[in-house]
């Protein structure tokens, strides 16, 4: 659900509200019953899940078909519902996803077991307020699944993204960037990619500075880092080009040239995401043993509990989430 004082409880409220959707799958939604009842209320929807104690014998018994909310009852919220981080909105928060992890990583057999983990927003703020010092959802989901290589990417109808380097401050992207750190998200987008149904993925690099270095003029790090993780990709049988300047890649991505794009930090590849398809862009985390995709936008405290929250990104990630868990062998068939 994400943070309880955030829109995560109404876009999860609006996005399984669709009885179509509902039939796809079992929903089992960690979070807390009042603020999704709140939310329900204020859009308008009636109720359609049941409702389990995180404390019950849910652990031992399997859980009813349908949508099943995960109550963390005894967790407390704020007593004045400002929308706003908070110590408690952390502490929930970061409750809630702990416990999806683990049924995600349980054997299948496990009546807990789940196929697919899709996470509503958090707030890093909160969190950071709880005493976690995670940058957020990625590192987190890293961690607990023991991976070394994990990668951002960004899925959405008209452009896919994936990151080189993701919660950093941007002054220190220079001093991580390595051959390595750039070869991973391009091995594991082109993996990807393939298991979206495109068979030869057409991968685009971006450079880290303007012009892409202007062959060393503004900076070393394309023919120092960059060239060497394509020509490596290459060497693989991957299709990948570049390093390209990053304020005309996207263009020509979005114009069908490419099929995926791997940026050198955050924003160099939220912002051509976001502008393009705020509503329906999903965060996916590759490179994990478990599925898990999450909206690409934040809690948006600022629209919190004013029933003004879009619902589409939550909606595409649900879909997308469906999608990778119902074809682990990389066989999905095209969109």
């Amino acid at each position: 659900m994400g943070d309880p004082l955030g829109i995560g409880p109404e876009v999860v409220v609006r996005a399984l509200s669709d009885p179509r959707l509902r039939e796809r799958a079992r929903f089992v939604i960690y979070g807390q019953n009042t603020p999704l009842n709140m939310a329900a209320e204020r859009c308008g929807i009636e109720p359609y899940w049941m409702r389990v104690s995180q404390s019950s014998i849910r652990h031992h018994q399997p859980l009813p078909d349908g949508v099943v909310v995960v109550d963390f009852d005894a967790l407390e919220l704020p007593r004045e519902q400002t929308h706003q981080p908070t110590k408690l909105g952390g502490l929930a928060s970061k409750a809630f996803v702990e416990e999806a992890i683990t049924d995600a990583i349980c054997p299948a057999d496990d009546p807990r077991h789940i196929d697919a983990v899709v996470t509503a927003p958090i707030s890093k703020e909160s969190w950071s307020m709880a005493g976690y010092r995670w940058p957020g959802h990625t590192e987190l989901l890293a961690a607990r699944t023991h991976v070394r290589r994990h990668a951002m990417a960004f899925e959405s109808p008209r452009l896919r993204v994936v990151l080189a380097t993701t919660h950093i401050p941007l002054m220190a992207i220079r001093d991580v960037l390595t051959i390595g750190r750039v070869f991973d998200p391009i091995d594991l987008g082109n993996d990807f990619c393939q298991q979206l149904g495109i068979k030869h993925p057409r991968i685009a690099v971006c450079g880290l500075n303007p012009h892409a270095g202007e062959h060393g003029l503004f900076g070393d790090e394309e023919e120092r880092v960059i060239q060497p993780a394509i020509e490596m990709a290459r060497s693989t049988g991957m299709e990948v080009s570049g390093p390209f300047p990053g304020d005309t890649l996207f263009l020509q991505a979005q114009r069908g040239e490419f099929d995926l794009v791997v940026a050198m930090y955050h924003d160099q590849g939220l912002i051509p995401v976001k502008l393009l398809a705020f509503d329906r862009a999903v965060n996916v985390t590759l490179g994990l043993p478990i599925v898990r995709t999450s909206p690409d936008h934040g809690t948006a405290f600022g629209i919190a509990g004013k029933s003004k929250a879009d619902s589409g990104s939550m909606r595409a990630s649900v879909e997308l989430a469906l999608r990778l868990a119902a074809c682990p062998a990389r066989t999905l068939p095209p969109r």
